[in-house]
């Protein structure tokens, strides 16, 4: 049964505050018996003349009763009676019952209909706990000492004597309602679609469901049930997710796409990357490059990077032989668990209120809507819904595409499953065709379609191979009519490019990174994060080395190793076009990349000290003599070589070493040779020539950091 929350969970509503249940203890007789009579006759003023769609007869009989109440709070107000200790604690028991009858009644005047029915044995069973309440109160409440006349005793009496007899009551005609909506459940358990008529019968001539707009309130509120539950909710989430998928059928199904469907004004929300089914933002180590989603089972493979086991091993078991992330070649199959990020992912879990099972996130450490396993019911359902979007999508007017291309956004939002069946039943050549619309809000809602059904493996390939496809979300993410969909154009480059074989091929469209690097330079916070990520997979491929400097890449990094959020990608992405020789010379032209790496260094996170250091290594390594002097001559870099070597991470440590190393070979050289610095300055003495006195304390330390 659930829970007393429940009738404080209606949609958009606020619930009482806590006073409207606190017993008026400092209310005299005469007071409280006029609250009394108020509350009652606002509840009558109310509830009297509504038709209750469900729960009727517990509903007037509730009513009943409270009219007797109204007409005992009537007589003492106007009466002289004296209020002994137990008649003051009776009323006020009273007062909150009264204060529980209204919200049930309001709960049952203004409820999803289907929820009702689901609620049928539950709610009655509430109704039956008020009368048991009043059967209590009025034994114990001393109607002797209230003087009352006799036609009010008797109503009085009767009363009692009714409540005393009361039953719990279940009415037929609910249950019967609620035994049909599990028939339908059970129908798509067993593949079997119920028929049309059936589905008509019920929702628009027995619940007066005849619109799309009342359907769509009724799924709406049925998701709000499952994600605000608190943990005991009946049936389970998992359950009434099914049912979920049946409405949203039955929506399309009987209602189309009516007029006012057309709301072009809607614009959906921005989607996380690898994660449409959260509202949580997932630390970004704890997501696998692959599948973009949290890695539940994260193992290490011989380049030193962390993926999913059951993703990589996939990647594996299809003949690839580098690493996804960084493009290196696999020295051996192997993979060995990385037990010490998943006990990280699981504290994080734990806290965030994310199954550690399932990988799916709710808003609450309980089950959500978007927590709950699918059942067969709502995959079928579900499935049976895609076939009749794809087929507006395909045949329907401009208005009915993009309504269908939004719900399709919606429900590849939701599961591998929905991802899977949407691209079976051939959405993605539809939805590329609409990413050529004129209208805005179709072209967002395709684009942002496409990312979430990229980020099932499988799709990745479909969207790739389909022809034009890619050069489409390019034209987006370069022409997009609205903010969102040039976003959600770069984050679906960044999902796609996952696959390293994709990476050179994405890079190599006309203006794609031009138009990344335009995005991370004059971007909202969001954008900027989506194109440096995008941009950063790019790097990790090096053919593409040549295309990032002469496409603007290279400088939109360099400028954003001062752009808080995006730094620490920057700085990684920067470390990797250093290793092409041809990466390493435009980027040591830069004249901020140096102090940039260096402020990083200084005062970034310890993932972005680790990539910044790393930057710096390689930039000396290859962008030639001037460059790795200029790095010599910052004042800083001594002290900041120093500190890593002591607080970095242990990938810091090793590369603040091996730079250390680097400078203190050329200190030795240029001294043998007679010189104090890397460049004289015509005086005999040399620039930055503080260097080996500043790190002569450190380089004996860094000597034996490699082996960390």
């Amino acid at each position: 049964m659930a829970t007393a929350a429940v009738f404080s969970s209606l949609r958009r509503r606020k619930s009482p505050s806590l006073e409207a249940f606190l017993a008026p203890v400092d209310l005299s007789g005469t007071a409280l018996i006029q609250t009394l009579a108020s509350i009652s006759t606002e509840i009558i003023s109310c509830f009297a003349a509504i038709r209750f769609s469900f729960q009727r007869r517990n509903a007037r009989s509730l009513i009943r009763k409270i009219e007797i109440f109204l007409v005992l709070f009537e007589f003492l107000a106007e009466s002289r009676w004296g209020s002994s200790s137990t008649a003051l604690l009776c009323l006020k028991e009273l007062y909150l019952l009264l204060y529980r009858s209204k919200i049930l009644l309001d709960y049952c005047a203004h409820s999803s209909k289907l929820w009702l029915i689901l609620q049928t044995p539950s709610i009655s069973g509430y109704f039956h706990d008020l009368n048991q309440e009043i059967s209590t109160l009025l034994d114990v409440l001393p109607i002797n000492g209230l003087d009352l006349t006799d036609d009010i005793r008797e109503q009085i009496e009767l009363l009692r004597s009714q409540s005393r007899r009361s039953r719990l009551y279940i009415d037929n005609h609910d249950e019967s309602l609620r035994q049909t909506f599990y028939s339908f459940l059970d129908g798509f358990e067993n593949a079997e679609t119920p028929n049309a008529s059936s589905l008509k019968t019920f929702f628009t001539e027995k619940l007066s469901i005849k619109d799309s707009e009342s359907c769509t309130a009724e799924i709406e509120f049925l998701e709000d049930q499952i994600a605000n539950h608190d943990g005991d909710l009946e049936p389970t989430g998992s359950v009434i997710n099914a049912f979920v998928a049946i409405a949203r059928y039955c929506r399309f199904l009987l209602f189309g796409f009516e007029d006012d469907e057309f709301e072009w004004r809607h614009k959906p929300s921005k989607e996380e990357i690898g994660r449409g089914e959260t509202l949580i933002t997932v630390p970004k180590d704890f997501v696998c490059a692959i599948s973009l989603e949290l890695m539940l089972d994260p193992v290490i493979i011989s380049t030193g990077q962390t993926y999913d086991r059951s993703s990589i091993a996939r990647w594996i078991e299809e003949g690839h032989c580098t690493c996804p992330k960084t493009g290196q070649m696999l020295t051996d199959s192997r993979i060995v668990p990385n037990r010490a990020l998943k006990n990280l992912i699981v504290q994080w879990c734990t806290a965030s209120g994310v199954s550690c099972e399932s990988g799916f996130i709710t808003d609450s450490p309980n089950e959500g809507f978007v927590s709950a396993l699918p059942t067969k019911a709502a995959v079928e359902a579900n499935r049976a819904t895609v076939s009749i979007l794809v087929k507006y999508l395909a045949e329907g007017s401009e208005a009915a595409q993009t309504v269908a291309a939004r719900e399709i956004r919606l429900l590849a939002k939701t599961g591998r499953e929905n991802r899977q069946c949407i691209a079976e039943a051939g959405a993605i050549p539809h939805l590329r065709r609409l990413l050529n619309s004129e209208n805005a809000v179709a072209v967002e809602n395709s684009v942002t379609a496409m990312l979430n059904l990229s980020i099932y493996e499988k799709n990745k390939s479909r969207i790739m191979e389909e022809d034009g496809c890619l050069e489409c979300i390019v034209s987006v993410l370069v022409s997009g009519l609205t903010v969102e969909a040039q976003e959600n154009a770069a984050a679906t480059l960044f999902s796609l490019s996952a696959v390293h074989e994709y990476k050179k091929r994405i890079a190599s469209v006309d203006q794609c990174v031009e138009a990344l690097a335009s995005l991370l330079q004059n971007g909202t916070p969001r954008g900027k994060k989506d194109a440096v990520t995008a941009l950063y997979n790019l790097s990790t491929h090096p053919d593409n080395c040549s295309r990032m400097v002469e496409g603007g890449g290279v400088s939109s990094l360099v400028g954003a190793l001062k752009s808080e959020g995006v730094a620490e990608e920057a700085a990684g992405a920067l470390a990797l076009l250093m290793r092409q020789p041809l990466g390493a010379e435009a980027i040591g032209k830069e004249e901020a990349a140096v102090t940039g790496l260096m402020g990083m260094m200084r005062c970034g996170t310890p993932r972005g000290k680790e990539n910044a250091v790393a930057a710096l290594l390689e930039l000396c390594r290859g962008g030639g003599a001037a460059v790795a002097e200029r790095v010599l001559r910052a004042p800083a870099i001594a002290g900041l070589l120093q500190t890593l070597l002591f607080t970095g991470t242990k990938r810091a440590r090793r590369k603040a070493a091996s730079l250390a190393r680097v400078f203190q070979r050329r200190e030795n050289t240029a001294m043998r040779s007679g010189g104090y610095g890397f460049v004289g300055n015509g005086n005999g003495t040399r620039d930055g020539g503080s260097f080996t006195t500043d790190v002569s304390v450190p380089m004996s330390i860094s000597i034996s950091v490699p082996v960390l």
